[in-house]
């Protein structure tokens, strides 16, 4: 006997989809081929009177028969295929016509699968999260999301009224993966995933894998479309393939971008991307800067935290415009010869119930024991670097700014916290590795396979590490133990820098080794010098107010500060507001304090004159191949005092293939006309940099006649010169070597 319409319905999964509670909605919606002859095609739609199933490979319309109250439909068609068609939907006088999203076939092949479960689907991020896209000439979005524990899954929005019902998600088991193509929706649509958890609860997640979001405090994702926009900086990723980011010249502008400027207009909270663009990219240039470096700009909830606790990985902020914006901005300053790094934190993530935290009611992206997913001084949870699937979301994260925003480096923030298992963690709060360490072997292979993979990109793309301990080899190759790293911050120079600097000069002679102690291990890493926004928070006051003496004191101190940092070996980074003499700590709630640089009475403000000063600095800085050209090699940097405490003055050289400059550096207020310093060679030696010239500020102490040395041993040198010798400041020297034959053959003549 033939089987009726009846025998084919599964009334409990069907009274489960009433109450979003089908976690495999296939089972009991779309097309199925049923036998030879018969194809069964089920819809669920709570608000239509009636359906009619139609399309041009039927040789007849079928009215679907409303089994249930709830808005169950059913027909059998005769056919010995599945065919194409599409739901004619009668909802009191309005006909609807709509795509059977469960007749779509899955985005996902078996490749895919497998890649993403073994967390080597460098371009996972192609499938998972909210694309637009058109299917069989149908305009939709397709969505999906890695929830494996969940009971069910449903993507919500505008377009079903936030009815979870709506919309079941189908589940791809081999992956962990719900997905569904939704028919009408488009770009600018608000969307979640309502999620049954493991636990019973039922939450609403923003999209792990979402490319925009709503402006805070709402927490919804967007659709969005990121194959819009066009760009136009093809020159500067055809110049960038040479760029070594070890050999070549750097100095980095760190830029918060909500606090760079902000609107006159007290109803306009921020700036748009787009208008930030020639803001930022104006003045960099004017100043000489090569690359700016910003603060997170992944979604986040909370402005306090500056962008360090994300919740959108895949999303720039809606704080400054949508991800077409934010591209434009990327675009705009590699057009105007400027590089982008982002800050990106891999290390931690926040609890808000619409980020990653228990996402599927499990620790799915995060350790189940606290002792090794959370960090207990940030209240923050850590990924857990051991599951593929977290490994995948990660890593392709990384190349995603960077493939699809042509973004030109990362900084990874918190590296040290990711390195070892005890960070910031007492005894008993931690969990050793398999041979009963503390190193996170699991982290060590993420870091060093993603600098891998971003060094096979071959387009100049780098990475730079926030590592603040003494961990070997951060920037060392992966056959020999490191992490692969192209650069990392030297945080022990900056440390011990700023503790000597704060020292009244009457008694720096006492911390003298802290100004010579970075050149012992310089070369044990290819570093990167900050004075970054970490230095200008939480009461450490900014540069401006760290400086000991009078204002002019200071002043002078902050020149001599960026002079020694530009000579000392090592690519450059420095934060807002601290070129010009920022004098309040650094606040995301306001702009800098651009009023500094307003002349006074008529008169150039010596904001405003430290400001030039540092211009000037870059500018010679990037016109001297000796100041940067052998950074990580020893021949680059040479001693030529370094025990003269009781003057605190230090000299030393730098060297390019072609160039030689002797620096001399004194941290005291005390000025001397005659000033002997040893040199490398029988020689003239021109001063082509001085910190005190007074259009500066400075009081004008220079050498303005070259100085031709003398056979007179000092500083362990045959020859010397001596020179006069302003106060707190940086001078340089160029260096020409004198044939030693030079004066015996004018004697002969």
């Amino acid at each position: 006997m033939a089987k009726q319409l009846e025998d084919y319905m599964q009334w409990p999964e069907i009274e489960a989809l009433m109450y979003a509670e089908c976690g495999r909605p296939e089972t009991v919606l779309g097309p199925k081929q049923v036998d030879k002859s018969h194809v069964l095609i089920t819809a669920f739609e709570p608000e239509a009177d009636s359906i009619v199933v139609s399309g041009e490979d039927l040789k007849k319309e079928y009215k679907m028969t409303k089994m249930d109250e709830t808005g169950y439909f059913a027909v059998l068609i005769q056919a010995k295929k599945i065919p194409s068609y599409h739901f004619v939907l009668k909802q009191g006088k309005k006909k609807i016509e709509k795509t059977d999203a469960y007749a779509v076939d899955s985005l996902f092949d078996g490749v895919d699968m497998t890649q993403f479960s073994n967390g080597i689907h460098d371009t996972v991020y192609e499938k998972m999260g909210a694309h637009p896209m058109t299917i069989e000439g149908v305009k939709g979005t397709y969505f999906a999301v890695w929830a494996p524990e969940a009971k069910a899954v449903s993507v919500v929005g505008d377009f079903n009224d936030w009815q979870a019902a709506r919309n079941p998600m189908r589940y791809l088991e081999a992956a962990g993966i719900y997905e569904l193509f939704v028919p009408g929706v488009s770009a600018g649509d608000l969307y979640k995933y309502e999620i049954w958890g493991a636990d019973g609860k039922r939450v609403m997640k923003a999209d792990p894998y979402g490319n925009y979001a709503e402006h805070r405090p709402a927490t919804a994702s967007i659709v969005w479309d990121l194959n819009k926009y066009h760009w136009k900086d093809a020159k500067w990723l055809t110049e960038r393939k040479k760029w070594n980011a070890k050999k070549e010249p750097m100095l980095v502008y760190e830029v918060a971008l909500g606090a760079f400027k902000k609107p006159a207009d007290a109803e306009k909270e921020f700036y748009n991307y787009r208008e930030l663009a020639p803001m930022i990219c104006d003045y960099c240039e004017e100043m000489g800067y090569t690359h700016v470096e910003l603060m997170p700009i992944m979604e986040h909830p909370y402005d306090a935290s500056w962008g360090y606790q994300v919740t959108g990985y895949y999303a720039p902020t809606s704080r400054y415009g949508t991800p077409d914006d934010f591209m434009y901005f990327v675009d705009y300053l590699h057009q105007h010869g400027l590089g982008v790094i982002l800050d990106w934190v891999p290390a931690h993530f926040p609890k808000d119930e619409h980020g990653l935290a228990r996402f599927d009611g499990t620790c799915l992206y995060e350790h189940l024991d606290k002792r090794q997913g959370e960090h207990p001084h940030w209240g923050t949870l850590i990924y857990n670097y051991g599951r593929p699937e977290v490994i995948n979301f990660l890593t392709a994260n990384a190349l995603f700014w960077l493939e699809r925003f042509h973004i030109d480096g990362l900084r990874m923030d918190a590296v040290a916290s990711m390195l070892y298992l005890d960070y910031g963690k007492e005894d008993g709060e931690w969990v050793a590795n398999v041979y009963g360490g503390n190193e996170n072997l699991e982290a060590i292979a993420f870091l060093q396979n993603l600098n891998k993979k971003i060094h096979e990109r071959k387009d100049g793309s780098f990475s730079i590490a926030e590592e603040s301990t003494a961990w070997p080899q951060v920037t060392g190759p992966v056959k020999e133990g490191g992490l692969d790293f192209d650069l990392k911050w030297n945080m022990g120079w900056m440390n011990d820098y700023l503790e000597y600097i704060r020292t009244d000069p009457l008694f720096r002679k006492g911390r003298h080794g802290m100004l010579t102690f970075s050149m012992i291990y310089q070369y044990s890493e290819d570093f990167m010098l900050v004075l970054s926004h970490d230095e200008v928070v939480h009461m450490k006051g900014s540069m401006f107010t760290k400086m000991p003496g009078s204002i002019s004191d200071k002043f002078a101190t902050l020149r001599l500060t960026y002079g020694y940092m530009a000579a000392h070996p090592g690519k450059k980074l420095i934060f807002m507001g601290q070129e010009f003499g920022q004098e309040r700590e650094f606040s995301e709630k306001r702009e800098l304090d651009w009023n500094l640089l307003d002349a006074v009475d008529g008169e150039m403000s010596d904001n405003e004159r430290l400001r030039q000063y540092v211009s000037v600095l870059n500018s010679f800085y990037l016109a001297h191949p000796a100041m940067y050209e052998l950074d990580a090699r020893p021949a680059g940097f040479e001693w030529i005092s370094t025990l003269d405490a009781d003057h605190s003055v230090i000299a030393f050289l730098r060297k390019s293939k072609d160039e030689t400059l002797l620096v001399v550096c004194n941290f005291t207020p005390v000025s001397y006309e005659a000033f002997r310093i040893g040199v490398p060679f029988a020689g003239k030696y021109k001063e082509i940099f001085n910190s005190d010239a007074s259009e500066y500020g400075g009081t004008g102490f220079v050498n303005p006649r070259v100085k031709q040395s003398k056979r007179k041993h000092w500083d362990g040198r045959v020859n010397s010169i001596e020179c006069r010798l302003a106060p707190l400041s940086i001078q340089i020297f160029s260096c020409t070597k004198v044939p030693s034959n030079a004066g015996r053959k004018k004697k002969e003549r």
